[in-house]
């Protein structure tokens, strides 16, 4: 089994540089007898030293530093609540640094049967795989010995370097005595990086978080979840040669990803909620700077005792359009931004006026046991109590000096009910969605 996968590794290797030469090149008997499995092998074992393999690395945290990287299996790590490289398992990939010329070394290393790398196999003295190696068995030690090498350090003993970082950590109880201090070295958990990276891109771009982000856009149902990860940054490393700081970079094209990890900050509800309100137009609607503004505006107006002509009119038709379109995005924000049945989960509204209900949580008569709050919306009686509630609310901010009362207020009510790019645009729709609802779930 791992013949074969040696011996095709090592012929397509071949394939690719003879293809680049013509039939008579001289070079082609050369390339042949190089990549002979026992000779390539060899050649191989020799390059072996010149790269290592790491879990930790320190090539990412400064790419001119020299000193110690370490390869440690994740299962050999204490289990810690924190997340860690130990929470990799047995599931990782390994990296691997030094000399980008004998990459394909690491490449060989990698192959794999039925699960496990050859890396892996060598190291557990896999009979198969070392019968691979050579016919030899001392020769095939000798060669797994070269191979298994790349995950010992290369040096005497640890070692840090004047660009690595180091800090002082502190493991007693007195902070101002040296004693009381150990020094850190801090590597670069590569594997764990890696494992990172590829979950991130899945999440990020893969076709079922799509998915599901489009069911999100579009506010329908979905049965998978949706990720995502807010504030998120990239470390680019080795800028146009990521491959010298390690193999697992150069995969990446140099990405980093760095997870948020600023403190929260607070930020105002996107929709301001009628919490124990009778009714919007009291605290929300009048919140609305667009609609404090024409209020002062219309307000204005009206006292300066405009004469009766097309003009005046048309003033006064404008800006009660202006506050109509904000009624409706009022509505709109309510309707879209809340989960169906709002106004009856939380005991903050209970207050709010029942056909205001009606009017900002019309989803609520799909929910099965609001079988009559459903008639009462199709009822369709509720718009009126609407159009008086506005109306009233108008006239309490218009007293003062205008002498403004049931005329006006019929007149204030009309408008609303008649906004036909509106208010009626808006209940037409929402009529629309209930039984286009019923359709889909009779």
């Amino acid at each position: 089994m791992w013949k074969d996968r040696i011996g095709a590794f090592v012929s397509e290797r071949l394939s690719v540089k003879l293809d680049k030469l013509a039939d008579d090149d001289p070079r082609r008997a050369e390339l042949l007898a190089q990549h002979e499995p026992t000779v390539w092998l060899a050649d191989a074992a020799r390059r072996v030293a010149q790269i290592q393999a790491v879990t930790h690395s320190l090539k990412p945290i400064h790419p001119d530093a020299r000193g110690t990287n370490l390869y440690v299996a994740p299962s050999a790590l204490p289990s810690l609540a924190e997340l860690g490289s130990h929470a990799l398992g047995q599931q990782f990939v390994g990296d691997v640094v030094g000399n980008a010329a004998a990459l394909d070394v690491y490449k060989l290393l990698k192959l794999e049967a039925n699960g496990p790398t050859l890396l892996a196999a060598l190291l557990a003295q896999d009979a198969d795989a070392l019968a691979a190696l050579h016919t030899d068995p001392a020769q095939a030690q000798a060669l797994r010995d070269a191979f298994v090498s790349l995950t010992q350090p290369r040096a005497e003993g640890p070692s840090s370097h004047t660009l690595a970082k180091q800090l002082y950590w502190l493991t007693g109880s007195d902070a101002c005595a040296d004693a009381d201090y150990i020094l850190l070295a801090p590597l670069f958990a590569t594997s764990l990086a890696h494992a990172v990276h590829t979950q991130v891109q899945e999440d990020r771009f893969g076709d079922t978080n799509k998915a599901a982000r489009q069911a999100r856009r579009d506010r329908k149902a979905h049965d998978g979840v949706f990720h995502d990860y807010p504030g998120l940054a990239v470390q680019n490393m080795g800028g146009t040669k990521p491959q010298n700081i390690s193999q697992l970079n150069s995969e990446r094209r140099g990405m980093n990803y760095l997870l948020s990890s600023l403190p929260p900050r607070w930020e105002a509800s996107a929709v301001r909620m009628p919490v124990h309100a009778e009714s919007v137009f009291d605290r929300l609607f009048i919140a609305r700077p667009e609609v404090r503004r024409t209020l002062r505006a219309l307000r204005q107006f009206l006292e300066s005792e405009p004469e009766a002509n097309l003009a005046t009119r048309q003033r006064r038709e404008a800006l009660l359009d202006t506050l109509l379109d904000e009624l409706v995005a009022l509505a709109a924000e309510l309707q879209q931004l809340l989960p169906p049945g709002w106004t009856c989960d939380d005991e903050r509204f209970a207050k709010l006026d029942y056909p205001q209900q009606l009017w900002l949580d019309p989803l609520r008569a799909e929910r099965p046991e609001e079988a009559q709050f459903a008639r009462d919306w199709l009822w369709m009686d509720w718009p009126s109590a609407i159009g008086k509630a506005f109306a009233t609310w108008l006239n309490d901010q218009l007293r003062g000096k205008l002498p403004v009362g049931d005329a006006e207020a019929r007149e204030w009510k009309k408008v609303l009910l008649t906004d036909e790019d509106g208010f009626k645009q808006q209940l037409r729709e929402l009529r629309e969605k209930l039984d286009a609802l019923r359709e889909e779930n009779p």
